[in-house]
């Protein structure tokens, strides 16, 4: 058989190779679980160094971890980009991102279509920092263009919104975040780089929340933030906390100094440093091997969930289907184009019958877990305007896609006719 020159490794083997190798002392094939607080200096000019960022290495495990550098350089790496900061939670990853580009007064754009924590956070906790959203509808990329000022700093969005259905134009997006000298941000929870590497099509910044499909077990919390290293954060003067001397580190300037991984450092050496959202090591290490899965498990849960989703579109007792896959979607053709493996497995329906009906039948499923969270092996299902949505107001919850009606499901791995087959016990439910 003969070789073939190929110059990178594939996305499956990458899921299991990038970032590790054997531990040198033990000859330990799996990444170790360094459940160490702090580390042991060489001397006095190795600590110096370290502090003053000219060499790069372990302090204190609040701001790094090997286990958990495994992770960020393996994330980083799955999604083409420069570098990664791993945090606590999917939210934590928010907060040092935006942290990291704001200042008090400034501004930045979130599509409408989020997740409803992030909604919540972008449009209350953030105001108390001085930082504003504007929240526009996606569907028109132009949107955006209207909402665009002088104190706006980002474009925040996610290309496969939580919990809709909706598909957004990234690419138009990126053009109009080109032509104003701001980054865009998105968050690729829903999808995964397995189906979307949002930085291929012009994204700066990248978040997860790992809880969800790149964990996929349901064991562990954790963020990202990864980064394009293709965004020039001197061409204007948006961003002083990256292109100006930083008082905290004798004058450094993070750009000048790191380039195109000026983001991921001062994100972590800043952020990360004073407000300590710090991914566990043991949750590093159950996402590190929730990822090396991820090829497999993507598969099936989108092939699952169009299964599933053709069945909800033909049953009496559903109103509508809200998943990009199915042809008569609104978003299919923008589906096609992001998504060709697959809109991800998590989608909305809406029951007859409205508020009620929601509860009834998320109160007698068997085999799906009743809970809020997706991404995991098992199927799960919830109402989200009695849950993860709550706290929005209905007029909120009808433009976030959650309204009164309707259930969400995220599709999981068991066999596709038990799944089908507990659906439609619970549907017949009174």
């Amino acid at each position: 058989m003969s070789k073939t020159n190929k110059e990178t490794p594939g996305f499956e083997t990458l899921s299991i190779h990038a970032g590790s190798r054997p531990e040198p002392v033990t000859g330990a094939r799996n990444t170790p679980i360094y459940q160490t607080s702090s580390y042991v200096f060489e001397d006095t000019e190795h600590a110096a160094d370290l502090f003053n960022l000219s060499r790069f290495g372990f302090i204190y495990s609040r701001l790094t971890n090997p286990t958990t550098s495994v992770l960020e350089e393996r994330l980083a790496t799955l999604e083409n980009g420069k570098g990664a900061v791993a945090t606590a939670s999917g939210h934590a990853a928010q907060f040092i991102t935006f942290f990291t580009l704001m200042e008090p007064g400034d501004e930045f754009i979130a599509s409408k279509n989020l997740y409803g924590g992030s909604i919540t956070q972008f449009g209350i906790s953030f105001k108390k920092l001085g930082w504003n959203c504007k929240f526009v509808d996606p569907s028109n990329p132009k949107n955006f263009t209207k909402a665009i000022s002088k104190k706006t700093k980002a474009i925040f969005l996610e290309v496969l919104a939580n919990p809709g259905g909706i598909v957004v134009d990234l690419e138009e997006i990126v053009k109009i975040a080109n032509e104003a000298e701001i980054p865009v941000i998105v968050d690729n929870t829903m999808a995964s780089p397995f189906l979307l590497k949002p930085i291929d099509w012009g994204a700066d910044l990248v978040i997860h929340s790992t809880t969800k499909y790149l964990n996929g077990h349901g064991t562990s919390m954790g963020g990202v933030v990864i980064e394009s290293g293709k965004f020039d954060w001197s061409k204007n003067d948006k961003y002083p906390s990256l292109s100006k001397p930083d008082s905290a580190y004798h004058g450094l300037n993070f750009y000048e100094t790191f380039g195109d991984f000026a983001f991921t450092t001062r994100a972590r050496a800043v952020a990360l440093r004073d407000f300590g959202p710090t991914l566990a090591p043991m949750n590093a290490f159950l996402t590190i091997t929730g990822v090396e899965t991820l090829p497999l498990r993507m598969e099936r849960h989108v092939k699952n969930a169009l299964e599933v989703a053709k069945y909800l579109e033909l049953h009496p007792a559903i109103e509508w289907v809200s998943y990009s896959g199915l042809k008569s979607s609104p978003f299919y053709d923008l589906s096609q184009k992001y998504f060709p493996l697959g809109p991800g497995a998590v989608f909305t329906f809406g029951v007859k019958g409205g508020y009620e009906a929601g509860k009834t039948m998320v109160e007698n499923v068997n085999l799906f877990s009743h809970l809020a969270n997706v991404g995991d092996t098992r199927s799960l299902i919830i109402h989200p305007a009695s849950t993860t949505h709550r706290q929005l107001t209905e007029e909120q919850l009808i433009a976030a896609g959650a309204g009164p009606d309707v259930i969400r499901v995220s599709i999981g791995l068991e066999s596709i006719e038990d799944i089908i087959d507990d659906l439609d016990k619970a549907l017949s439910c009174k």
